[in-house]
């Protein structure tokens, strides 16, 4: 934990918020995370006049992540437009924990945790595996 630059991902985050598409609810949210390799990746939250289909700012992200080379996260930092730390939602964690896994690190209102203190006894590919 102690090489990663949080306070450089957070920065990202919070100019990511500044992108976002948020119309409707003025919610703006942004994240950022350092993959294994070192790359950072984005995203921002994109609002929809037909609210169930927004996408959170987690899934521009992922997406991001695989349209850069994939690879995992390691690290991830998510803000609302205050610049804030924000937790992510339960679909969301759901993201993290396939594309970063029980030891990726997210800086969350009451400080840094791992995923599987956030998403604890979570469904991955691990468990379509025992069919």
């Amino acid at each position: 934990m102690s090489d990663i630059d949080w306070n450089a991902l957070r920065e990202r985050a919070v100019e990511m918020t500044a992108l976002a598409y948020a119309p409707y609810s003025n919610y703006r949210v942004g994240v950022a995370g350092l993959t294994d390799d070192g790359r950072v990746v984005a995203g921002c939250n994109v609002e929809n006049a037909a609210y169930g289909v927004a996408l959170c700012a987690e899934c521009g992200m992922v997406s991001e992540l695989h349209s850069t080379g994939g690879g995992r996260l390691v690290a991830v930092a998510c803000v609302d437009g205050r610049g804030e730390p924000l937790m992510p939602c339960g679909r969301c964690r759901q993201l993290l924990w396939e594309n970063g896994g029980a030891a990726c690190l997210v800086m969350t209102p009451e400080g840094i945790r791992t995923m599987e203190q956030i998403l604890p006894q979570a469904f991955g590919p691990e468990n379509l595996r025992q069919i």
